[in-house]
């Protein structure tokens, strides 16, 4: 793959950012000014606020995915990861799903690989624990949930009922709460259609290390968020910790011990770990250290933004916070790629760069069906909004910056279908082990030991002669 012809804009991660980066680079480009080439390990851009109500059964899973080849015609789409990059040659190194790495050249580069989930080492976790990260996880999750309600309605075991019917949830940011709020909505209506199971059955339990949960919208809602679920039966505990979780027995720092089948973690994120490899400047985080214009510092051909990035809050440091720092969301994320998107135009075409500002306009969350909390700022007024209408509110903003209006009109059709029809709640366990029915039915029936028996007085007499 030669950048001999025209220079190549080398997008490495396909998320919110590069999809939208990538997207405003090839709509402002001139014919054949240049390559765009996108790398990820995933053919497909996950939009991660709505992976709670996928949990949950209202969105259909490939409603909350955008096709990166489909919507970016005009650029190369590699599968694959991007595993070092040498800054002296202008090259990439590109691992694709099968065969040798090889070189990949460039002339410009972004770097927007986003974030994952930050986690401790605590016994039994990493075997343990459930993400909220990606799409499959969600399905996952839905899947395991609607499981523990089979498994506990045809056993008489108390003590498996009891561990199936606990659901431990770590993190109570916006990940956390939203995601319980779902999961126990959905675990309600489905448990209508269980003899053996009812709510009163269950157990969820919300662990923070902090001392309030939703902590984006402000102490009053935060506050509101969590009478509100301790109102649907939700245990929540704050400044605690999780000490391990080794085969489902949870061991809470305050001294709470439980058995969960069911343990979600959602405690934060960090950038990923693969920009170590990368030469570029870090923050003490870990995050790519940018200037205001979104180009990595002491360089003048990459740009990073979004998860990964550590970029100056030009609004907030102008309001006297001299240590601003845009804050890692969807409401960043999304004008960072545009601006960085004009910028890698105005770098290929030798002009002058453009700071990125963006005010904080709020922030919203669903906690279930027809409940929420939302703050809304305009200029210097703050709009607290709590309920129904901060749930129309949550769903309004995510269903309208869903990327292209293919997803936008199929999310909002799932949304009006679910008023007039009934939450599906079907486990697809199998989902995850396909073929495992077929593997079965495939293996050599096993010979019964009486014919075996009879066989080998055979075998020894044809062994003699």
């Amino acid at each position: 793959m030669s950048t001999t012809e025209r220079p190549r804009i080398l997008v490495v991660g396909g998320g919110y950012v590069g999809l939208y980066a990538a997207r405003r680079i090839l709509k402002k480009m001139r014919y054949g000014e240049a390559t765009v080439t996108v790398v990820d390990p995933r053919s497909y851009m996950t939009y991660q606020p709505f992976l709670p109500e996928t949990a949950a059964g209202n969105i259909s899973p490939r409603h909350v995915v955008v096709p990166l080849r489909r919507v970016l015609p005009k650029a190369e789409v590699l599968t694959g990861r991007v595993t070092t990059i040498d800054q002296d040659r202008k090259v990439a190194r590109v691992a694709p799903l099968v065969g040798e790495a090889y070189e990949l050249p460039f002339d410009y580069l972004v770097v927007a690989l986003g974030a994952v989930s930050r986690t401790f080492p605590i016994p039994g976790l990493a075997e343990q624990g459930i993400g909220m990260k990606g799409i499959e996880e969600a399905i996952g999750l839905r899947n395991h949930v609607l499981e523990q309600l089979d498994k506990a309605d045809s056993t008489t075991d108390e003590e498996i009922r009891r561990k199936a019917l606990t659901f431990v949830f770590v993190g109570g940011g916006f990940a956390g709460a939203e995601t319980i709020g779902e999961v126990e909505d959905l675990a309600r209506d489905a448990a209508k259609y269980y003899t053996n199971v009812s709510r009163d059955d269950m157990r969820f339990i919300l662990v923070d290390a902090a001392d309030k949960i939703l902590p984006e919208v402000g102490p009053k809602l935060g506050q509101y968020g969590k009478e509100h679920l301790e109102s649907r039966g939700v245990e929540i505990y704050l400044s605690t910790s999780m000490d391990s979780c080794v085969d489902g027995h949870v061991v809470l720092k305050n001294g709470l011990e439980v058995d969960s089948d069911t343990i979600v973690w959602t405690a934060g994120v960090k950038p990923n770990p693969v920009l170590s490899r990368y030469g570029l400047p870090l923050g003490p985080r870990g995050h790519i250290d940018c200037e205001p214009t979104l180009q990595v510092k002491g360089t003048d051909y990459i740009w990073a933004a979004g998860d990964n990035a550590q970029v100056p809050d030009l609004v907030g440091r102008k309001a006297g916070n001299e240590n601003a720092w845009c804050p890692p969301n969807a409401q960043h994320a999304l004008r960072q790629a545009r601006v960085l998107g004009d910028n890698v135009i105005s770098g290929l075409r030798g002009f002058p760069q453009k700071d990125y500002a963006h005010g904080n306009k709020g922030a919203v969350a669903g906690l279930g069906l027809h409940k929420g909390v939302a703050m809304i700022v305009m200029g210097k007024m703050k709009i607290k909004l709590r309920g129904r209408l901060a749930w129309y509110m949550h769903r309004g903003y995510h269903g309208l910056a869903m990327p292209t209006w293919n997803r936008k009109i199929r999310v909002f059709a799932d949304w009006t279908l679910g008023m007039f029809l009934k939450r599906e709640v079907v486990a697809l366990g199998a989902l995850e082990s396909p073929r495992e029915e077929f593997y079965e039915a495939a293996k050599p029936a096993p010979v019964p030991a009486a014919a075996r028996a009879a066989e080998k007085p055979k075998a020894e007499q044809a062994k003699a002669s």
